[in-house]
Order: C-alpha cells, then sequence, then structure tokens
C-alpha cells in the first residue's frame, strides 16, 4: 500500500513571494513619496494609503500562484490550480502526461479532455520528472 503523495512547484513559489515583498517595498515606498511631490499635484493621506493597500493587492494576486498543490493517494488525486480545485477517481484518470514544451503535467480524461497539474511544473526540472513517475506510479497501482 503506497501512502499519499504531496506536491507543490519549488521555483514559482520562491519567485512569486520575493515579487510579492518587491510590490510591497515599492508601493509603500511610493505611497509614503507621494505626499511631497513637486508637480502640483496634491496627495492625501488617502491616497498615501490606497497606493500602499493596491500593493497589497497586488502581492495577494501575485501570491495566488503559490496555491497549486497536487495530494495523491491509492483512491485518486486531488488538483488545486491557481483558482479550482477538484478531485478525480484513479479509474477516471486515462494517464498523467508531461507533453513536449508544456508548461505543466496533467491528467489526460476520457473524451480528449484534461486538466493541468500546476503544481507540476517544468521549471523544476528534476523535481517534475519525480513528481510525475510518483503519479504514474499511483495511478498504475490503482488501476490493477
Amino acid at each position: 500500500m503506497m501512502t499519499a503523495i504531496v506536491l507543490r512547484p519549488k521555483k514559482i513559489r520562491r519567485v512569486a513571494w520575493a515579487c510579492a515583498i518587491g510590490l510591497v517595498a515599492v508601493f509603500t515606498v511610493v505611497g509614503i513619496l507621494l505626499g511631497d511631490t513637486p508637480t502640483g499635484v496634491i496627495f492625501r493621506t488617502s491616497d498615501q494609503v490606497a497606493m500602499i493597500v493596491l500593493g497589497f493587492l497586488l502581492a495577494g494576486g501575485v501570491l495566488l500562484l503559490t496555491r497549486p498543490r497536487v495530494t495523491a493517494d491509492e483512491s485518486g488525486v486531488d488538483v488545486r490550480n491557481v483558482v479550482t480545485s477538484h478531485h478525480y477517481d484513479w479509474n477516471d484518470v486515462l494517464s498523467v502526461s508531461f507533453p513536449d514544451g508544456a508548461a505543466w503535467a496533467r491528467l489526460e480524461l476520457p473524451d480528449d479532455e484534461y486538466v493541468s497539474i500546476m503544481a507540476v511544473q517544468a521549471t523544476d526540472r528534476e523535481y517534475a520528472v519525480s513528481s510525475v513517475r510518483a503519479l504514474r506510479e499511483l495511478h498504475k497501482a490503482a488501476r490493477i
């Protein structure tokens, strides 16, 4: 009996956190400096706060890229991408593939449909290869 596996992207998580911190820092500095401009435009405290809040909102949007996760066990696979989450029984999955040139692995479903697995990304290289192999092993074991 195989144990459950949990897969999350590696590189994009680091990049997203760095970008989010950078966005908050830049928008905070800009928000603070807005009050003292030689352009003749009058910025109020509410404009400065809005600029900082905008930085946090954009950072939150970037951090959505850290959300993808796959949890798989003998019964099936849960795929959580940026906005959607789905559970698939292994009996409903034809195969786990990673087409040439694709950014993400995917589950091949009946009727020529597929679902992208954003947690397994090509930029993660060896981690992506081992992740696809682990998913294929679970799929194979469940289909026997």
